[in-house]
């Protein structure tokens, strides 16, 4: 008989030194996997210790496992081969590929859900989800064009349900050294869409809506950050909301949204008016601080 998928969600933070506080938004990520999945365990891979209140706060809800070093096959010196890249070092966002690598070894050894610290849980996942029969499970995203200027689908990897050693995350992991290029998702949501044109190995895609309703667009940032959804009949095939943080995050980028983390407070929260802040601001009235 098959394997189940295990009720445990792994996150990956702190692989760069922590010098400010734990964010309200990695907060919210971590507070609503909790209220959505009362019973899992959650467990944060993390090199250096997350510190400040809303650290304090979600610390007890936590299993912590402590990170070695970076994955051997993972070369940053190919960022200076690619445009990609030098966006990436200007940025200080490598650490987004190492979590690459990681999170398959993680789910590799464990099993589980590996999700993304800007993601928000809007409502628990499916229990069929987990169903033995289902050996891996990712979400269909936006298609991205290729080099020819042709729309290719995605698979976001922002979320990944997997039995332990899945068929598809080894040959994935297998394949993924030889395709980081130094591009920001060759190796990661163009890779696996690859595999999964090529019927590598078993897995189950769910359609956009469920895990990427609000596509790293434009419009899909005003429809998160400006409009308010959250009550729209479409959010109830929405199970969780990837937030594309790397976009906004920072204030001075702006190509995308005016959006950014600084604006990301308890008030704003507590104030609303936005999809995410409706989303977010029962977390906050519960007294889960």
């Amino acid at each position: 008989m098959n394997a189940s998928i295990p009720h445990v969600f792994h996150f990956v933070f702190g692989l760069k030194p922590q010098t400010e506080p734990f964010h309200l938004a990695h907060f919210l990520c971590l507070a609503s996997c909790r209220a959505q999945h009362p019973s899992a365990r959650i467990c944060l891979h993390y090199r250096n210790l997350p510190w400040g209140p809303w650290w304090d706060a979600i610390l007890p809800e936590l299993v912590l496992h402590k990170v070695g070093d970076t994955p051997p096959d993972w070369r940053p010196e190919r960022y200076s081969a690619h445009a990609d890249g030098h966006v990436t070092l200007q940025q200080n966002l490598s650490y987004a590929h190492e979590s690459d690598f990681l999170r398959l070894d993680i789910l590799l050894a464990h099993g589980g859900v590996y999700a993304d610290m800007d993601s928000f849980f809007v409502q628990p996942y499916p229990e069929h989800w987990f169903s033995a029969g289902n050996e891996c499970v990712m979400g269909e995203e936006l298609p991205v064009l290729d080099s020819a200027g042709v729309a290719v689908p995605s698979l976001c990897n922002a979320v990944i349900l997997a039995v332990p050693n899945a068929a598809f995350v080894r040959v994935w992991r297998d394949r993924m050294a030889d395709a980081f290029d130094g591009s920001w998702s060759n190796h990661s949501c163009a890779l696996a869409a690859k595999l999964w044109r090529e019927n590598a190995a078993p897995i189950r895609v769910l359609p956009p809506a469920r895990l990427f309703a609000f596509p790293w667009t434009r419009k899909g940032m005003q429809r998160l950050f400006e409009d308010d959804e959250s009550s729209s009949p479409f959010m109830r095939n929405v199970y969780s909301i990837h937030l594309w943080a790397h976009l906004w995050w920072s204030e001075s980028r702006v190509d995308f949204t005016t959006f950014h983390a600084g604006l990301i407070t308890a008030e704003n929260v507590a104030r609303g008016g936005s999809t995410y802040f409706e989303l977010a601001k029962p977390l906050l009235q519960k007294g889960r601080v």
